[in-house]
């Protein structure tokens, strides 16, 4: 549900799940499932494009068809950047996410959001979620996990919501963090930012040697993309990069690029000469393997981009859900 552009989708096909079906309403996004249901042959059986609440409508067709019913419901309603309206905020999709639970009666659900949903004033709209789960037989827990503990060069937190039949749950538990750190984002981009013969790379790598601030996709409301509000842009600059926009993929540094650095290693104040990201770029730092491609605009595919689930989480939490169910079959 709420595919985007195949984040959470590709962590759990990796994961060992086959799609039936995966819903997305954006028409660019529907665009890169094709894309890469095609180039990589993954036998995504459908890609319906179109609301998820028209989706409902009709869900019943997989009763008894699906084992995990999973997505990203949109986060404007429990995210501090929106209102934080909760179930009062037409575009909370929870409701329906659990109709769609009621028609097709999976055997387990995975649910993805922002983790202002775990804030003390949605604690009874989480109760009530909870319990309207446990009425239709699932025993389910609410966990915030860091992108950045399963590989992902970036903080990212996100709640998930997991949840299996009241039998099932009894074998499930949630991945260990990763026992290694995570690479840095000068790590992860040194050969794109070296690519173009910009001697000061090796520099640059030394000096982006954390995990990035969060991606933001951004609004369609809004103007072009960026890499965030005003303090993650800060967080970037020092990191060396300049988060102001996104670069189209000519504007990568060449030879004669040259940085904002002093002698001392420290950014010059106020300098803006700083490499920028492109969407290839961003889509690495969001857990994004190189062969997955995104379709439309730089706009476009960074919005997907930034919107999405990395892969690599999907993929821990989708593995416990995947080992879960084969322990109560056996």
């Amino acid at each position: 549900m709420c595919a985007g552009a195949g984040g959470q989708a590709l962590g759990l096909h990796e994961a060992g799940f086959q799609h039936a079906a995966l819903i997305e309403i954006d028409a660019h996004a529907c665009e890169t499932l094709r894309l890469n249901n095609s180039n990589l042959k993954l036998n995504w059986q459908k890609i319906i494009e179109g609301d998820l609440k028209l989706f409902a409508k009709t869900a019943k067709n997989y009763a008894g068809l699906v084992d995990l019913v999973a997505g990203g419901v949109p986060c404007p309603p429990f995210s501090k950047a929106g209102l934080q309206l909760g179930h009062e905020d037409d575009r909370d999709l929870f409701p329906t996410a659990l109709e769609i639970v009621r028609k097709i009666k999976p055997r387990a659900i995975m649910l993805e959001n922002v983790p202002g949903l775990l804030e003390v004033k949605f604690k009874d709209y989480r109760d009530k979620i909870s319990a309207e789960l446990h009425s239709m037989g699932y025993t389910s827990e609410w966990k915030l996990h860091q992108a950045s503990e399963y590989g992902v060069p970036q903080l990212r937190p996100r709640v998930i919501l997991v949840a299996l039949k009241h039998r099932d749950f009894k074998s499930f538990s949630w991945p260990a963090p990763n026992s290694t750190p995570p690479v840095s984002v000068g790590e992860a981009l040194y050969d794109l930012m070296a690519e173009g013969g910009w001697k000061g790379a090796k520099k640059w790598k030394e000096k982006a040697n954390k995990v990035a601030p969060t991606l933001v996709g951004g609004s369609k409301k809004h103007g072009g993309p960026d890499l965030g509000p005003t303090r993650a842009k800060k967080q970037w600059k020092d990191l060396g990069v300049n988060g102001h926009r996104l670069a189209n993929d000519h504007e990568t540094p060449k030879a004669g690029f040259t940085g904002a650095w002093k002698r001392d290693g420290t950014i010059q104040e106020g300098c803006k000469n700083l490499p920028l990201l492109n969407v290839r770029m961003a889509a690495r730092i969001q857990g994004f393997p190189d062969h997955w491609r995104f379709f439309g605009t730089k706009t476009h595919a960074y919005r997907q981009v930034g919107n999405a689930f990395p892969p690599p989480v999907a993929k821990a939490i989708g593995q416990q859900i995947y080992k879960a169910l084969q322990a109560s079959n056996a």
